[in-house]
């Protein structure tokens, strides 16, 4: 009764508190498999950012329901962001559900789990269930245990949680509650140990990540905290790379735009949400900045960095939509030429200030303004990459790819390169000239004079 599989879904966010639960259900004597069937625990970790992310969450559920039903031993729990949004309503939804664990109390799942495998032993009293979504100060600070069996080349480091932001559309300050962030000492050390361990690439994680310290660590020297952190973490040996996610247009001041100029390990790759083009609907989703600011953003990074890469997160078929708002988000899409997007058609997130705006916007409206910036965005993105053929790029060698006798790695700005290599160069820094390119991929081979790095 001790095998677990967590079943992630959602953000990066996500990846990494998974990433945690495991470690600290390792250290308690249980074992973490791949295998859904083999399992006797199965934990599903959960988005609420939109409605699709939660059905696909409960209808998980059912299905697992059946096998508990099978085997009354089966332990079924659900934690993460649709926990601690459901909460009870869950107990309705999922009859046989064992647990369901808010954000901030993902470090009790262990001794739940002991709780609920206790009472499963034969002559056990009849089971409980357990509700837990209290709020807790300085809960961000246990997620930071990393899977040794499991470690990466790049990782994922939590340097905050929560967001103080009201955007209308979004339920994650119900869900994550409050910002609340980590001491630089913290997340320094933690990062040291990674490296120690092998990681080349971390990835700075937040709800909204350029928030961090904010109100708490003081400017230094004009700069904000977050850049103070980008800075101390710049100096560790051995780190190779720095990237972040997710954060907001308003953290994009002078010290952000200009600590790409001096410090060459951070990546130059930029999310920067933008979600509509229109001022009237910035302004209705509560989004604090203009379009004309917003290109003001691209356009201070860009005279940094010339060859900066941007993705971003754009919603359509937000309430009260016209054709005319969506053309600006089109015309500003095409002006910025992204290289990725993540395009969502708006769904109503109860709880939220839009969810009860009239003029909702008809699917068949929204799958079709979705299909136009998706088709935008290939052609950017193939454009991009056409622009690297027979270039050489520096690639971080991650692993072996998934298909064909090839690794893979990323570029600075991001981009997926396939490659023949070994694997004595995983971990490494290699320059690759690319022979091929598709919209998604790079294709190439190693440029390293001398050496057949194809061969073990």
């Amino acid at each position: 009764m001790n095998r677990v599989y967590i079943k992630t879904y959602g953000c990066q966010m996500n990846v990494r508190d998974s990433e945690a639960v495991a470690v600290m259900l390792r250290g308690r004597g249980y074992r973490i498999t791949e295998k859904e069937e083999e399992a006797d625990i199965v934990l599903l970790n959960t988005c609420s950012v939109r409605d699709q992310a939660e059905q696909k969450a409960i209808g998980k559920g059912g299905y697992l329901s059946r096998r508990k039903r099978a085997n009354p031993r089966f332990i079924l729990g659900i934690m993460g962001c649709m926990a601690q949004n459901r909460g009870a309503e869950l107990f309705d939804r999922l009859p046989d559900l064992d647990l369901v664990v808010g954000t901030q109390r993902f470090h009790h799942v262990p001794d739940y789990l002991d709780r609920l495998t206790a009472e499963r032993a034969p002559g056990a009293p009849r089971p409980s269930t357990i509700l837990d979504l209290e709020e807790e100060e300085g809960s961000q600070d246990t997620i930071r245990g990393h899977d040794e069996d499991t470690r990466r080349v790049s990782a994922f480091v939590s340097i905050m949680q929560g967001c103080n932001m009201s955007c209308a559309f979004c339920i994650v300050p119900k869900t994550r509650g409050s910002e609340r962030s980590r001491s630089i000492e913290e997340i320094t050390a933690e990062v040291e140990e990674l490296v120690a361990g092998g990681t080349r690439e971390v990835t700075l994680l937040g709800q909204i990540v350029t928030s961090y310290g904010r109100g708490v660590i003081p400017p230094l020297d004009g700069k904000s905290a977050f850049v103070q952190l980008i800075e101390r973490l710049h100096d560790i040996p051995g780190l190779a790379r720095i990237r972040f996610t997710s954060p907001h247009p308003r953290g994009f001041n002078r010290d952000l735009a200009e600590a790409y100029g001096y410090l060459p390990k951070l990546c130059p790759y930029v999310h920067l949400p933008l979600q509509s083009g229109s001022d009237r609907m910035l302004k209705a989703m509560n989004r604090p900045y203009s379009r004309q600011k917003y290109l003001e953003i691209v356009e201070s990074l860009r005279a940094v960095t010339p060859g900066m890469y941007f993705s971003t997160d754009i919603i359509v078929g937000f309430p009260g939509e016209t054709e005319d708002d969506f053309a600006q988000t089109r015309s500003l899409f095409e002006e910025v030429g992204y290289d990725m997007a993540y395009i969502f058609k708006y769904s109503i997130r109860s709880g939220t200030p839009a969810a009860g705006l009239p003029d909702q916007i008809p699917d068949e409206v929204k799958e079709e303004r979705n299909q136009v910036l998706l088709k935008l965005l290939s052609e950017s993105s193939r454009r991009r990459n056409q622009s690297l053929l027979h270039s050489e790029q520096e690639v971080l060698v991650e692993g072996p790819a998934r298909k064909g006798n090839l690794y893979h790695g990323r570029t600075p700005g991001n981009r997926v390169v396939l490659f023949p290599a070994s694997e004595r160069l995983v971990g490494e820094l290699v320059p690759v000239r690319v022979n091929r390119v598709t919209v998604s991929s790079l294709y190439g081979e190693l440029a390293l004079a001398g050496v057949d790095a194809a061969v073990g």
